[in-house]
């Protein structure tokens, strides 16, 4: 089957800015509410592929590097190497989303983190449940015994008191001359989700 990614992006900017060509199936649809500008639009993605499409489509580009470690600098690099400019950026732009989990004390982190540590081991065993609960994660781990070492300069997740995960970022962030990273985190309990951000914010002084 071709792949009509590539299209479906060139459909996408075309909605956004107006502008299909003469006698485009699509030509006739307007968009309504009718406003000026629009959104600001990046390409996401975790292979060398999408680092090679953000080039071609001249977008800024973010590397989903929670969801895969391997080829993030690479990637990166890639990115920045080919860019030439276009009528959405001048530069190159890019940034990296990273996985992050903080809590007052160490201990803390990593048990909360046995969540997404098992919800990647299921993903890799074609199970889809959902994210367990930290202690159900913990003993399934057992059960499952050690995970493979994962590949890639960094983890997946950055676990760990506030102060120690923003050493982490700041020293990822200057090896890839990067000015900005995205930050996902994946546990069990909403309130602690939000206490991760939380305590994340206060540690770069971002407290609302």
């Amino acid at each position: 089957m071709e792949d009509d990614f590539p299209e479906q992006v060139s459909e996408l900017l075309a909605f956004l800015e107006g502008g299909f060509p003469e006698g485009h199936p699509f030509g006739r649809i307007r968009v309504s509410p009718e406003m000026p500008g629009g959104p600001d639009v990046w390409m996401l993605g975790s292979s060398m592929w999408s680092a090679a499409a953000a080039v071609e489509f001249g977008l800024p580009y973010s590397f989903a590097h929670f969801f895969s470690p391997v080829h993030t600098r690479a990637a990166i690099e890639t990115y920045r190497r080919n860019f030439t400019g276009s009528v959405y950026r001048s530069e190159a732009e890019a940034t990296v989303a990273v996985g992050v989990i903080c809590a007052e004390t160490q201990e803390e982190a990593e048990f909360l983190s046995s969540s997404v540590r098992l919800l990647q081991r299921r993903i890799r065993l074609g199970d889809r449940r959902p994210v367990a609960s930290p202690g159900d994660a913990v003993r399934e781990l057992r059960l499952l015994g050690e995970m493979p070492m994962e590949e890639g300069e960094w983890p997946r997740y950055f676990v760990g008191t506030p102060s120690l995960v923003r050493g982490q970022l700041e020293r990822m962030a200057g090896e890839l001359g990067i000015s900005e990273l995205i930050v996902n985190t994946i546990v069990w309990e909403h309130a602690k989700r939000l206490r991760s951000y939380e305590l994340l914010a206060g540690e770069f002084g971002l407290e609302g």
